[in-house]
């Protein structure tokens, strides 16, 4: 269907246009044919509303002759066909209506068509020659559009599968230091390393079941970082102790296992290398339109040095600017014996009705 028949306020916002047309056509009208004001608007309006149906045919010209694959021997033979068509056609229906307005007036159609006849045609020719030059211009509009939309949705897609491949990231990753510690724990403490499977499953079952989500709330999310926190307190015992502070007043969506790569961080490269062990201190702030997320924990000034961020804050760094872009950001440092990262993103809230999202 014709885009403007599709809706009535196009069709109306349409003929409202021909209408004016319709005045156009009447002054040129009045001189040639020595009609009156009133005349000329009686013949001319009803012409031009006439026409303006002929004239969306211009639109099929334009789609089966498009601008790019068509020669332009071609597009203009084919445009001044349609329209000395369409114009011969109009001239024909306006002969019609000027007997009908004739009759039983001092003006006899022989003597009324002559002065308009080359008047009608050539108005008719140049309104549809109008008319295909703007089906063209929306027709480029339309695939503008279109390639606009392609791109947006070529985007997603390469967003959504950057995300599934840092997802895919973290579980190998995880799962590497994990069993290494369970394969340690084994020849000196197989109770432990018992445990230590038992939270590994637990944490593994949520996890698998959370990850695949688009965002879940901080609470569960934060209840994730403490399950593979007691994963590890199991092997560091009393060296690891853990201080969690939450001042969200609304239950806030984030993206899930996002701080799972950092506690990990925190444990293996911070914890780990000090020998009386430390304190991993995770603290979320609101503050008006964003969420602020830190996560310190102690580090020995004298290890060797490691060379770039790691892969868990690369990972995280990467996620953040693939879901939010510029809204949120990573910053991270030593400082006072202690090595801390920001998280700074968005605070959406839960969204009402089915989501994707877990409480």
């Amino acid at each position: 269907m014709h885009p403007i028949l599709a809706r009535g306020s196009r069709l109306a916002l349409y003929l409202g246009a021909w209408t004016l047309v319709g005045m156009l056509l009447a002054a040129l009208l009045a001189g040639p044919g020595g009609l009156t004001a009133a005349r000329s608007l009686a013949i001319s309006i009803p012409l031009a509303l006439v026409y303006a149906f002929f004239c969306l045919s211009a639109w099929y010209v334009a789609r089966s002759t498009p601008l790019g694959p068509t020669g332009g021997v071609r597009l203009i033979a084919t445009a001044l066909t349609a329209s000395v068509i369409s114009s011969a056609a109009w001239l024909v229906v306006a002969r019609g209506w000027l007997e009908l307005f004739a009759e039983g007036s001092r003006l006899s159609p022989p003597e009324l068509f002559p002065a308009l006849r080359a008047l009608i045609f050539g108005f008719g020719l140049l309104l549809y020659l109008l008319s295909i030059s703007v089906s063209y211009l929306v027709a480029a509009f339309e695939r503008s559009r279109e390639a606009e939309r392609r791109g947006l949705e070529a985007q997603v897609l390469a967003r959504e599968a950057e995300l599934r491949s840092l997802r895919t990231q973290i579980d190998p990753h995880f799962l590497f230091n994990t069993l290494h510690s369970i394969s340690a724990l084994t020849t000196v403490d197989p109770t432990a390393a018992r445990r230590m499977c038992l939270l590994l499953g637990d944490f593994l079952r949520d996890s698998l079941a959370l990850g695949s989500k688009d965002r879940i709330t901080i609470v569960r999310e934060l209840q994730l970082a403490t399950q593979f926190l007691e994963i590890e307190r199991v092997r560091f015992g009393d060296r690891l102790r853990t201080d969690i502070g939450v001042s969200p007043t609304g239950v806030w969506m984030v993206p899930p296992l996002l701080l799972q790569p950092l506690v990990e961080n925190a444990v293996t490269h911070g914890v780990a290398h000090v020998v009386e062990g430390g304190v991993i201190r995770i603290a979320i702030t609101e503050n008006g339109s964003s969420l602020t997320i830190d996560v310190e924990n102690p580090c020995d000034p004298d290890r060797p040095k490691r060379t770039g961020t790691g892969l868990g804050l690369s990972n995280v760094r990467a996620r953040l600017q693939a879901i939010y872009g510029d809204r949120a950001g990573v910053s991270a440092g030593e400082a006072d014996g202690a090595w801390s990262v920001r998280l700074t993103l968005p605070a959406e809230p839960v969204l009402s009705g089915p989501s994707n999202s877990h409480e």
